[in-house]
């Protein structure tokens, strides 16, 4: 990129920083966001564009799912899984599994990402956790049914260890307690469920392994607990919070007990998938991706039309009133004009 396009690129971002704190920020539109992150991969400037996304309450970038997918798959092909994670964790922070091929892409990036790292900050956890969850939630597969699964058993570890605060606050997430119990409330749906949803025994291990850290505590592990909940907290919401931690932690020995007995009966009945979650994942990506991106290439033709159609509304008015101011300011020198 040459240092003319650089210097435009820095422009166009302030430009985006100005506006969103100016008065009419409320008018940014879709294709300018649009626009602003295609310019960035077209001039290698994505890591630009991953800045103004990530601190978009100061450039109002929040893109729509078909601007996301593009972003992320970029990063994808390039292989920079990094990138790709802080994308996956941004759409998550925004609700935006609304599409299939958002969700796939994710779920993909989050598997390739857990693949190659073992251990995680309890932040990490629940970020990893929240992400995996929520795309899981919509996927109505083996795929999907691992994922809450192994999205409960991170955040379920993350309740007990660093408190229910920790789980919800600043994140788009249920505050009510007994995460490890809605993990084993999915085992207990497969298990009961005629279809043939499977489990990952890769899920099963990351829950197995959840109860065990949290039955055998390590010392020292309760100075770890976030400080920044109890200090915005009152004397009686931090009452009730201790309460909820004691009540799930005297509830683990009974969760261990139904996890292994839900093991058993989901072995037995032959649903317990032994390829990893991301050989499952690249699978399902392959099967199902080039169909939700037809879907979403068709969608976004017609969202390309209704920009088209609300740009000339937009230059249709601005010449009107352009015509009016002119009209006004002709009669108001034709008033002073001497007679």
């Amino acid at each position: 990129m040459t240092e003319r396009a650089t210097e435009h690129r820095l422009s166009l971002s302030y430009a985006f920083f100005r506006f969103r704190h100016s008065p009419n920020c409320w008018y940014l539109r879709d294709w300018t966001i649009h626009t602003w992150i295609r310019q960035c991969l077209k001039y290698d400037a994505q890591d630009k564009a991953l800045y103004t996304l990530i601190n978009k309450v100061h450039y109002g970038i929040f893109p729509d799912n078909f601007t996301f997918n593009l972003l992320m798959d970029y990063f994808i092909k390039k292989e920079n899984y990094k990138d790709a994670l802080s994308m996956v964790f941004e759409i998550m922070m925004q609700e935006a599994f609304e599409v299939p091929s958002t969700q796939l892409l994710s779920l993909y990036v989050l598997y390739q990402c857990l693949a190659n790292k073992a251990d995680f900050s309890w932040e990490e956890e629940r970020n990893f956790g929240a992400s995996l969850l929520l795309p899981g939630l919509k996927q109505k597969n083996s795929v999907g049914l691992s994922s809450q699964l192994y999205g409960y058993a991170l955040l379920g570890k993350v309740e007990v260890q660093q408190g229910l605060w920790a789980v919800y606050h600043n994140m788009p997430l249920l505050w009510q307690p007994g995460y490890l119990n809605r993990a084993l409330q999915v085992m207990e749906k497969v298990a009961s469920s005629p279809e043939d949803g499977k489990l990952c025994r890769e899920a099963l291990g990351v829950l197995d392994r959840a109860l065990k850290a949290l039955t055998t505590p390590t010392r020292g592990s309760s100075d770890e607990q976030p400080q920044n909940g109890e200090d915005s907290q009152g004397p009686e919401e931090l009452v009730e919070q201790l309460y909820m931690e004691e009540t799930e932690q005297s509830k683990l020995p009974q969760y261990v007990e139904r996890f292994q007995a839900l093991q058993s009966e989901l072995q037995a009945l032959g649903k317990v998938e032994s390829g990893s979650l991301l050989t499952l994942t690249t699978q399902l990506v392959k099967e199902q991706l080039p169909t939700c991106e037809a879907e979403d290439l068709a969608a976004y033709e017609q969202k390309l039309h209704q920009w088209h159609l609300e740009l000339g509304y937009l230059l249709q008015r601005e010449q009107e009133q352009r015509e009016r101011a002119k009209q006004e300011y002709q009669a108001r020198g034709a008033a002073k004009a001497p007679a």
